[in-house]
């Protein structure tokens, strides 16, 4: 092994270990009871024993075990439905040569530029005039909305790379647009549907801001604002519930990525992102 190479394994290891630093911090400090934290350092590993209580506590008195299964929802189904929406709207503008298609495209796009911190004041004054607020039903509307312009963007270019007379052989063959679309288009583009479902996922899973803007009840509210009330509620003195919480919201992002990471990485080479 020559010199540059144990440089890079060296290299490697450090970022690594950095990398894991949090993680470790987490799961030491969320393990330890709530009357030996203070009195211990954040980096010295203490008993145990505390985990499962505040594992406990952070599950009911802190309400994640509502938010768990509210969350759960709009992470499955406001992806799958901006993924179909989006793959919709590459299919109309490249296979279709829809009229003016880029244009649309760009219309779709610009729904993106502006920062949503912007949109959050006539956001939650249109959901309370339309009863909107505080409604499941409205979280996965928007969770949807603000991902549709990323999933019609990279499913534009990805139907790009599609030949055409994939498609012009279909419509010989007496196939229809809608058939096209079901039993050709979406079957050949599944790497790229579900890495683009994984990172739509993860971002619901993970939103702060929508949830503490459109929800108050604990059965609609998202995972994180639950996580951000628990802190609230609790404070520093109980570090070891808020880790504990952290924990809880965090598994189900990285079980995501472990069972499906051979799909998510054949979507991410193919080079459309």
């Amino acid at each position: 092994m020559g010199g540059s190479q144990r440089l890079r394994k060296a290299a490697v290891i450090v970022l690594g270990l950095v990398w894991l630093a949090p993680i470790y911090l987490m799961l030491v400090n969320a393990a330890k009871p709530e009357d030996t934290y203070v009195d211990s350092s954040a980096w010295v590993p203490a008993d145990i024993s505390g985990l499962w209580d505040n594992i406990n506590t952070a599950w009911t008195r802190g309400h994640l075990s509502e938010s768990f299964s509210a969350t759960a929802v709009y992470s499955v189904t406001a992806p799958a439905l901006s993924v179909l929406i989006g793959a919709a709207a590459g299919y109309a503008i490249v296979a279709l040569r829809l009229r003016a298609g880029f244009l649309w495209l760009v219309v779709i796009f610009t729904s993106s530029v502006f920062p949503l911190q912007m949109l959050l004041m006539p956001l939650f004054t249109g959901y309370v005039d339309f009863d909107l607020y505080d409604t499941r039903l409205g979280m996965i509307l928007i969770y949807t909305v603000v991902s549709v312009a990323f999933t019609s963007f990279v499913m534009r270019n990805f139907f790009s790379g599609i030949a055409r007379q994939t498609f012009e052989a279909a419509i010989v063959d007496g196939a229809s647009t809608w058939r096209i679309f079901w039993r050709i288009y979406l079957p050949m583009s599944t790497p790229a549907l579900v890495a683009l479902f994984i990172l739509q996922a993860t971002s619901v899973w993970n939103d702060l801001l929508l949830g503490l803007t459109l929800t108050r009840s604990e059965e609609v509210r998202p995972l994180m604002a639950s996580l951000a009330a628990l802190q609230g509620n609790y404070g520093g003195a109980t570090m070891p519930v808020l880790l504990a919480g952290g924990l809880i919201v965090s598994i189900p992002t990285v079980l995501l990525f472990l069972f499906t990471q051979r799909f998510f990485a054949r979507g991410l080479s193919l080079g459309q992102f």
